[in-house]
């Protein structure tokens, strides 16, 4: 009954209700894979401590053990990417949920390094689906005014995710108990498999096939009927002018400008080396003198920091915007690492000193969870046209687990290459630069519909070449 009360009658408050929780439901059981996600790739650091004189792993093949998932998460985004615009969202998370569940299986069952490895490669596979999908699916369900907090559930359920495997680990860490640390991951897949059993397809992608009745009974669960209307008409506006696109269109002009945006947010996520921090934080602290299980929960705190600054941050972007929260968390992040970076040339790493190198992580992770971790998954929900935002998507996701794959290659070696202190500098000058380009580039896109963010983007690539036209552009010297 109270569906079919007229909009005007509603009170502000009934509305906010009414458009938060249909889509909260769907959007939590989606960011499972977010969880998953976060488990499996956060679960290797402490898992590792024990894996290591198990299977007597050298450094090298730690490092292919940690980096075998993310070249699955990349196979995992290139397949998933065509895949997303051709089957629908619901179905490609619902694939990367049993691959999740057996990978677990597998993983935490394996008599061998080699099996381990190859089991991850596939849980890889799921992770890179679903860092794809999720945030897509999440995007196209939401009402505008929302959007943002909504599509940041990817993120908060991530950090979620390293937190509880950070747990696991140091509950397990007396017994060694690995296997469970990483079978354990295998509860939440089938939580999301029968989950996403009873969710609708995303409304974007049903109108894209023509299918406007479904899709306007999706929408109307979280919006009122005239901002239906309102949404459908501009989506289909929009997909009459980008009936035409296709894969070979994502590097022209007019879409270069998204790309681009893309590209650059999810580069600067890795290469300020936030991965470096998430895998090999407890090997880099006992390497420093702490024990084990000191160092695991000493991690566990910066997983906590990590979920408590991305649960304010999910609360704020929507309030704040986008441009002030990356650029400001993305400034503290390159301070930080440049202390870091001091702290490694002192003479000791014990006592105070280990203390402050606990502190600095902490808000590392701190500025990184406010900033970029949002903005990978945020800024590459919004900023493409519907008709192929899978496969545009594809190109930040690619270059995050791409980056990702060869920084959790290189760590270890890297540190004995240029020690921990250049390492860290390293980092920073990446993140100097990325800082620069998204100050120049990225728009703020707080409040705006998708298609009004897509076509401001599509106005700035045609109107940039009539400002600075060829001629008038000084010659080099």
């Amino acid at each position: 009954m109270s569906d079919n009360v007229p909009a005007q009658s509603t009170s502000g408050a009934e509305a906010h209700a009414r458009s938060v929780w249909p889509i909260l439901g769907p959007a939590l059981i989606a960011a499972i894979g977010g969880f998953l996600f976060g488990y499996d790739t956060g679960v290797i650091s402490t898992a590792l401590l024990y894996l290591a004189p198990a299977f007597h792993l050298s450094d090298a093949l730690q490092q292919v053990v940690v980096a075998s998932l993310l070249l699955g998460a990349i196979v995992g985004v290139l397949t998933a990417g065509p895949l997303v615009d051709w089957i629908g969202r619901r179905r490609m998370m619902m694939i990367a949920a049993v691959v999740f569940g057996a990978g677990a299986l597998v993983s935490g069952f394996t008599p061998n390094s080699t099996i381990l490895i190859v089991a991850r490669f596939f849980l890889g596979i799921a992770i890179g689906t679903a860092s794809l999908v999720v945030p897509t699916y999440i995007a196209e369900m939401a009402p505008k005014a929302i959007r943002g907090r909504l599509v940041s559930l990817q993120q908060l359920m991530i950090t979620v995710g390293i937190l509880v495997s950070y747990m696991v680990g140091y509950a397990f860490a007396d017994s060694k108990g690995w296997r469970w640390m990483l079978g354990l991951a295998v509860v939440p897949s089938v939580v999301m498999l029968i989950g996403l059993l009873g969710l609708a397809e995303s409304p974007r992608w049903l109108l894209a096939r023509g299918r406007e009745a479904e899709a306007r009974q999706i929408m109307l669960r979280s919006r009122s009927a005239g901002e239906t209307d309102e949404e459908i008409a501009e989506i289909q506006a929009l997909a009459e002018a980008e009936s035409h696109l296709t894969s070979r269109d994502l590097l022209t002009p007019t879409l270069r400008p998204a790309i681009l945006l893309g590209v650059a947010v999810a580069a600067t996520n890795q290469l300020v080396g936030v991965n470096a921090i998430i895998y090999y934080t407890p090997t880099l602290l006992t390497r420093s003198g702490f024990g084990a299980s000191a160092a695991i929960l000493s991690t566990v705190g910066i997983g906590l920091v990590n979920v408590i600054v991305t649960f304010t941050a999910l609360a704020l972007v929507d309030r704040l915007g986008r441009r002030p929260l990356l650029l400001g968390g993305t400034a503290l992040v390159v301070l930080d690492l440049i202390f870091l970076g001091a702290l490694y040339l002192l003479p000791s790493q014990g006592g105070v000193v280990g203390l402050l190198t606990v502190l600095a992580l902490c808000i590392y992770i701190a500025g990184f969870a406010a900033s970029l971790g949002l903005g990978i998954w945020l800024i590459n929900s919004e900023i493409f046209p519907t008709a192929v935002r899978g496969k545009a998507a594809g190109f930040g996701t690619v270059t995050h687990w791409g980056l990702d794959f060869l920084i959790s290659l290189t760590v270890l070696t890297m540190i004995t290459l240029l020690t921990a202190t250049g390492l860290f500098w390293l980092y920073a000058v990446f993140g100097i630069l990325g800082f620069i380009y998204l100050y120049r580039r990225m728009p703020e896109t707080k409040g705006r519909s998708l298609e009004d963010i897509e076509s401001s983007l599509r106005r700035r690539a045609d109107v940039q070449p009539k400002t600075t036209p060829p001629t008038t552009r000084p010659r080099p010297v």
